[in-house]
């Protein structure tokens, strides 16, 4: 089976194809970048299943024919809000299954309407599948299984987790998606409906074993997909963790941008400085620990809360990941996509349309294929993802 990489020369994109390289879930990946040296240099590094190719996106007919060549296209190109939409109507056009990492809601919201001329094309697209949007989805799905009736989901992660490993001249499409995920309106699911609501607002979320703490809403794909398939829910929200030190400078970047101070672009820079890479300061594995600790517990970097009813009685289920894979935010991004793409590679998703990861993807059957490329190694769904749930 034949895939083309997108973007695969970046952070996210390299664990992504090293994965499906060295899992052998492919015959072949070409490795399409707009710079034809770094494209050559990182197929030398995959070995001989690898091929490079030469492609800007933003061609439509070189990006047709780049998508023809392959049984399917693996996208991490960001930001999503620029690029997400037209990768995947080429692929619709030429007829090529689909897998990204599409972590804004807006074109989250115009792919999924794409779902009827997929489906008729006969491809399957699955869009958001890294960390957040990605394992999130998996963990809340999880959450939601425990409940009779669910009424609320909340998927959370922590934004000290989603740093980028290194600070280039240029700031990442990561965190320039933050930043555009935290100004200006977002799309949240509240009291059954759809609204648009301020980001960085301020809600309070109790983990069983952890107690009540104080987070804060983002723009993120989670709020809009869960409410298509669980048309039972009164909420759906997507929150982040964060230090009340960090929080403030954020929001005063935050303010200057919707003020017109600062472009997202300038702000994503600046807070790509004051935070620095990923390797300072708390750490994946540090956050895991600060989790597992029986005193002072802190909530794990990412999990699922859900409420509703449980044998008649109010509760709440929560699952979080006991582990993650190598390589900080690349690596816990990229793992899930290769996975998702081996799923619909191998033929264990065979529905036709665009689908959030909770809308095709056993739970259970996604974390069986995650535990074991995870550190420290996790050998099943069970060893992976704690599950919490407390009836009052």
């Amino acid at each position: 089976m034949k895939v083309l990489a997108l973007g695969a020369c970046g952070g996210m994109g390299r664990h992504a194809a090293k994965t499906l390289v060295s899992q052998k879930w492919c015959d072949r990946i070409f490795i399409a970048d707009i710079d034809k040296k770094r494209a050559e240099a990182f197929a030398r590094e995959l070995g001989d299943v690898a091929r490079p190719i030469v492609l800007d996106i933003s061609d439509s007919v070189a990006l047709d024919a780049a998508a023809a060549s392959a049984d399917l296209v693996m996208n991490t190109v960001g930001p999503f809000f620029r690029f997400g939409l037209q990768v995947l109507s080429s692929c619709i056009r030429t007829r090529r299954n689909y897998v990204d990492i599409c972590d804004d809601w807006e074109p989250t919201i115009s792919m999924l309407d794409l779902h009827e001329e997929a489906r008729d094309a006969k491809i399957t697209a699955i869009i958001g599948m890294g960390a957040s949007p990605g394992i999130s989805n998996m963990l809340a799905k999880k959450a939601l299984m425990n409940l009779d009736m669910p009424e609320q989901i909340f998927t959370v992660w922590d934004i000290e987790a989603a740093k980028p490993e290194i600070i280039t001249k240029k700031p990442s499409a990561a965190t320039i998606h933050g930043i555009h995920q935290l100004t200006g309106k977002i799309k949240l699911f509240e009291n059954g409906k759809y609204i648009d609501a301020s980001p960085i607002t301020p809600i309070n979320l109790d983990f069983p074993g952890v107690g009540s703490r104080r987070l804060h809403t983002i723009g993120h794909p989670e709020s809009v997909t869960f409410p298509r398939y669980y048309p039972a829910l009164k909420a759906s929200k997507n929150v982040f963790i964060i230090s009340t030190l960090n929080l403030a400078g954020l929001k005063l970047i935050v303010w200057m941008v919707n003020r017109g101070f600062l472009s997202v672009e300038t702000a994503a820079g600046i807070a790509e400085k004051i935070e620095g890479p990923a390797d300072r300061g708390r750490t994946n594995e540090k956050m895991l620990a600060e989790f597992s600790r029986k005193r002072n517990p802190k909530l794990p970097p990412l999990f699922a809360l859900a409420t509703g009813l449980r044998k008649g009685r109010l509760a709440r289920s929560a699952c979080a990941v006991l582990s993650a894979p190598p390589g900080g935010m690349g690596g816990a991004t990229g793992v899930p996509l290769a996975i998702g793409a081996m799923m619909i590679l191998k033929k264990a998703v065979t529905d036709y349309g665009v689908f959030a990861p909770e809308g095709i993807l056993d739970p259970d059957m996604f974390f069986q294929a995650l535990a074991p490329l995870c550190v420290p190694r996790k050998e099943n769904t069970d060893g992976l993802v704690l599950t919490r749930i407390v009836e009052e």
